[in-house]
């Protein structure tokens, strides 16, 4: 990159992505456009050459991290049949994604060609052009052409590599194709969208600019305000979306997404900032679907937990950062598993025979460890503590990327010897409805034809999974939301690529929206009500129970609850200290909407004794010492 200002870097930025990516790497490119000369097995086959494209962690057969050529000599390529003719501009390679070998290639020649019989090297001068490639596995090294080839076909051909490694490769390749409106394969992957939004990668201040500008646009139902600060001292911005901004509305569920967490997965930031746009234009429009959802619900947007991150990301654009820069924060903390760790505290408890009484199953507080000064905990993660504990959440989604799926809590595994098993919570049902609302509208994950992302495939439960069936993590933001307050969780993959080029905004908005709104949609399921004394005054803190699921959770100051349970009839209790319980039998209908259930629970007579000595500025005697002064007195008048 040349040096200068910021504007002159820009520029060449401008010029060095003005071909997009061809798809290698986000699967718009099939595996039937890859091709090799030869593969060292099936799961290093060309189709496994894509940009990023992660091995498992056993690597096997089907799944391996790049393509590898079955032998180690100078007259292996790989192939990309662009399947119309495209502009090339540039090549993007890796080495192999691997725990265990080091193998990449350390340069290259390209070759084009318009029917894969015939072809043409890339020339510097007289000669073959010479590009230098990989020095270590991970980092994506561009190389741009010298000058834009027009062709079908483009071929890598390896002519050096790490020499105690293999020919092993992982690729993307810049292309602008060219119109050609006959092409069945270009009509058939074609997307477009008619919403009029700002479809860009936003660094830190032109996403504060544009909540700005959505703000302006719709003042009436929108509110910014900032939940703490990042290490580096950006504010963590979010927008409200309601039609009484700024307060919490007694009977009303509160809703959030997050997204950016692992700062470099950029795409749920950007949908986010979508998704603003799209319900303020909608409700200016008048969009009865829409209104209706802001005059229910109170929304809130955190487009960016992790900014330091991204703004590490976003300095190298979309195909270079690789699979892991600007993930952690910038002291080096993954955010997605920095929460306290309720689950074993919760499971220990439970395992204690000898202690009779009920195990807390809601509620769990955070230990005392966690809060202290020298804990290993982001600030971005006690300001989101902060933020969970202020507001009465019913429904959340944490936005991530580099795969398609959605994942439900538990996250972690109860069995202390396993990397993966199946560990539901007491609301599974629930949770698994939730996971499905989504992943069931969105345009690809439930597609049982489309190709995995990495290694696994999750179409045997409609693109949904428990998080510990998948990979166990403790200390999770979903398995904390569920066991410290009221909201249910989950965790949203939202694309292959964590970074996707700009050009692919337009078509991944258009997978996500209505999946966005579906699921914000659920906050209005199950039962919800206000719990009140005799006088009609909330009470905060009463305990909602259902009976046969063992996990309660409690009302808001104002003595309101929300609590998500799929259709069917339930028997539902209300408690709280010093008033006796009350019992419903509740039902949930398949409409969307919830049951109202509300309670009037009366003070216990012990609750009410106290109540009146206090007012008389006496204090309660317990029963034992009254009998105790009883027994005095009687021995006394025995004497």
């Amino acid at each position: 990159m040349p040096d200068g200002d910021y504007e002159s870097r820009r520029a060449y930025e401008v010029v060095r992505e003005s071909c997009p990516p061809l798809g290698l790497e986000t699967l718009k490119i099939t595996d039937f456009q890859l091709h090799a000369s030869t593969v060292k097995r099936y799961g290093l086959g060309a189709h496994r050459g894509r940009l990023n494209i992660q091995a498992g962690v056993n690597e096997n057969d089907f799944y391996d991290g790049a393509w590898c050529a079955g032998r180690n000599d100078p007259y292996q390529w790989i192939e990309v049949d662009a399947r119309r003719l495209t502009k090339f501009t540039g090549v993007i390679t890796q080495g192999r994604n691997s725990l265990w070998l080091s193998d990449w290639v350390t340069s290259y020649k390209v070759m084009v060609s318009n029917d894969s019989h015939a072809w043409i090297t890339v020339k510097n001068g007289s000669g073959d052009m010479i590009f230098e490639g990989n020095s270590e596995k991970e980092i994506p090294v561009l190389n741009e052409l010298p000058v834009p080839i027009v062709a079908r076909y483009i071929r890598i051909n390896p002519r050096s590599w790490y020499e105690e490694g293999s020919i092993c490769m992982r690729l993307e390749i810049l292309g602008c194709p060219l119109p050609d409106p006959n092409n069945y394969y270009h009509r058939r992957n074609e997307m477009t969208t008619t919403d009029d939004l700002d479809f860009k990668h936003h660094n830190y201040k032109e996403m504060r600019q544009l909540m700005k500008v959505v703000n302006e646009m719709c003042p009436n139902i929108t509110r910014i305000y900032n939940i703490g600060k990042s290490h580096q001292g950006l504010k963590l911005y979010a927008v409200e979306i309601s039609d009484n901004p700024g307060e919490h509305e007694v009977g009303e569920p509160e809703f959030r997404y997050i997204a950016g967490a692992h700062g470099n997965e950029v795409l749920g930031r950007e949908l986010m900032l979508l998704l603003m746009q799209f319900m303020c234009q909608e409700y200016l429009a008048g969009n009865p679907r829409i209104t209706h959802l802001i005059e229910d619900t109170r929304i809130h947007l955190l487009p960016s937990i992790n900014p330091d991150g991204y703004e590490m990301a976003y300095e190298v654009g979309s195909e270079l950062g690789g699979w892991s820069l600007g993930r952690w924060t910038q002291d080096g903390i993954d955010i997605n598993n920095n929460f306290p760790d309720l689950n074993t505290m919760l499971w220990e408890a439970e395992d204690r025979k000898k202690f009779q009484r009920k195990v807390p199953n809601h509620h769990i507080p955070i230990p005392e460890w966690y809060l202290s000064e020298n804990a290993t905990v982001a600030v971005e993660t006690r300001a989101v503590i902060a933020w969970m504990e202020k507001i009465p959440f019913v429904l959340g989604g944490n936005l991530q990327g580099g795969e398609l799926v959605v994942a439900y809590p538990y996250d972690m595994v109860r069995s202390t010897w396993k990397t993966q098993e199946h560990t539901p919570t007491p609301d599974d049902h629930v949770f698994r409805w939730l996971a499905y609302s989504y992943a069931s509208t969105h345009r690809l994950m439930t597609d049982a034809r489309r190709r995995v992302c990495h290694t696994e495939d999750f179409q045997k439960e409609d693109g949904t999974v428990n998080g510990a069936s998948w990979h166990t993590v403790a200390g999770s933001i979903n398995d904390f939301s569920y066991l410290h307050t009221n909201c249910f969780e989950l965790s949203i993959y939202v694309g292959c690529d964590k970074y996707p080029h700009e050009s692919e905004l337009p078509e991944e908005w258009e997978n996500n929206r209505e999946s966005l709104i579906v699921f914000m949609e659920q906050v209005h399921r199950g039962i919800k009500g206000m719990v009140r004394d005799l006088s009609g005054k909330g009470i905060p803190n009463a305990i909602i129970s259902v009976e046969g699921v063992n996990h309660d959770i409690r009302t808001a100051s104002d003595g309101d609850y929300w609590r998500l349970l799929n259709p069917g009839e339930y028997v539902v209790i209300a408690k709280a200290e010093g008033y006796t319980s009350s019992t419903k039998n509740c039902a949930v209908g398949y409409d969307m909407g919830a049951t109202q259930c509300d309670f009037t629970i009366s003070k216990t007579n012990l609750a009410r004794i106290k109540e009146i000595m206090e007012k008389f500025g006496k204090q309660p005697i317990s029963l034992s010492i009254r009998r105790l002064r009883q027994r005095a007195r009687q021995r006394r008048q025995q004497r």
